[in-house]
């Protein structure tokens, strides 16, 4: 009797055994409801959209080719992203619930009179939704179609997308220029003349005076100029005075070629904005006021802190005199005990020796590690016209320079061959420099 138990249990055991085996590979079950889709639209098939935002802004937006545009109330460029968005939005927005099929008041949702409407056309056919107010958790919104009675719920974050205003829908670019084509930068105000040129993809100032610059300096002043935003746009701007326009605090030129884009700024106006005008168009508007604090930096905060461009791996040649005695020391190639050709620094003057590489290389980044902490012109005393120290490289093989440095009771300074005035260094620069040179001697 127990076997015939046990053989009962197995024959509905196996099957069930199966069945979960099977069930296990489908994968699990999606078991949420699916939601239906305000619209059946593609998001590329849309090629007109109106929108009225809760601000009162009436605007009708037009698709030409690929690009959207502002026909009403103004013809402008649309912000591409933000239209995208609308587009994306009204092809994928979801109903969340149906609240009432034939609700007797609207007010309650508030859409006895939308705050905010969007619709759109696609094959000339118009669609249209209108949001009320949010429900009280926030989460949803309360909608219908203004052709059916139904009131449901769409989420909340299409209230942003869709409840824009005529400015927040345009093109907010200042400047029309192509970032990697820019090869000039010219910055004027009352006082000087700031010019940088780019050549052979490298930053160089051209005014006040000539010299290197830091590259990555110039190069977020250009990326900060070329995609500065509008914050807003002064209506019916027709008296440059009284936005400080007609005697610019600074104006701005980006060179791409033979062709100029300008920039004029203003006066400070409200929120930490300042007004500015681009010079090719009469429009007047405001930007963030930290633009207008960069245009306002010193020549000085723009050039090359690095006195020196070589480094121990491409260095072939060094000369330092010190103390009136010159130290040479050279990069030659020998071949080892195997026969295998390998490099190999010697001292060449005062005396003809072989030196420690190590120690050699510690010397040049002592040397390559002295920076400027600040600018002199000509005219200071810097002491540099005798010299307590000077360091000579060759490097890359055809590539050389010169840097001198003295110090007075002032401080201590460098100048670099061809280059304007004189740099601010610390002391410990130029010891640390003495300290490597009497470890390889």
């Amino acid at each position: 009797m127990r076997g015939m138990r046990v053989l009962i249990l197995l024959v509905i055991a196996i099957p069930l055994g199966w069945y979960a085996y099977y069930d296990s590979k489908k994968g699990p079950v999606d078991d949420t409801p699916k939601k239906d889709k305000v619209f059946s639209v593609e998001a590329d098939k849309i090629d007109e959209i109106e929108l009225k935002s809760e601000s009162g802004d009436h605007t009708t937006l037009r698709k030409k080719g690929n690009e959207w545009e502002i026909v009403q109330p103004i013809t402008a460029a649309s912000d591409q992203a933000t239209v995208s968005g609308i587009t994306s939005n009204l092809a994928s927005a979801e109903i969340q619930r149906v609240i009432d099929e034939n609700p007797p008041d609207l007010k309650e949702y508030g859409l006895d009179s939308p705050r905010v409407e969007v619709a759109f056309k696609t094959n000339g056919q118009q669609r249209r939704l209108q949001l009320g107010q949010k429900t009280p958790a926030g989460s949803d919104i309360y909608a219908k179609l203004p052709d059916s009675k139904r009131v449901f719920l769409v989420p909340s974050f299409l209230d942003s997308t869709f409840n824009r205003s005529t400015f927040d829908l345009r093109d907010k670019s200042v400047l029309k220029v192509d970032r990697e084509k820019v090869d000039s930068l010219e910055v004027a105000t009352k006082d000087r003349t700031m010019r940088f040129e780019k050549k052979n993809g490298e930053w160089q100032i051209a005014q006040p005076a000539a010299g290197r610059a830091e590259f990555s300096a110039v190069d977020g002043l250009v990326s900060r100029v070329s995609s500065v935003q509008m914050k807003s746009i002064v209506p019916d701007a027709t008296d440059l005075k009284k936005f400080g326009l007609d005697k610019p605090v600074a104006t701005v030129r980006l060179g791409s070629g033979s062709s100029q884009a300008s920039l004029a700024i203003g006066s400070a106006g409200e929120s930490g904005s300042v007004y500015a005008k681009d010079l090719s168009r009469p429009t007047v508007f405001t930007i963030d006021s930290s633009l207008a604090d960069d245009l306002k930096k010193d020549a000085s905060e723009y050039r090359q802190k690095d006195l020196f461009d070589a480094r121990s791996f491409n260095t072939n040649r060094l000369e330092i005199v010190h103390n009136n005695q010159t130290t040479v020391f050279e990069k030659t190639k020998v071949k080892n005990k195997d026969g295998k050709e390998e490099e190999k620094w010697k001292e060449t003057a005062p005396a003809a020796k072989d030196v420690d590489a190590s120690k050699v290389e510690a010397l040049i980044t002592a040397v390559t590690g002295a920076r400027a902490t600040g600018f002199v012109d000509t005219t200071a005393k810097t002491g540099l016209d005798k010299p307590e120290l000077t360091v000579a490289f060759k490097y890359d093989e055809a590539k050389d320079e010169r840097v001198t440095f003295a110090r007075t009771k002032d401080g201590a300074y460098a100048a670099r061959a061809g280059s304007p005035g004189a740099a601010k260094v610390d002391a410990s620069a130029i010891d640390s420099i003495v300290k490597a040179l009497g470890d390889v001697k």
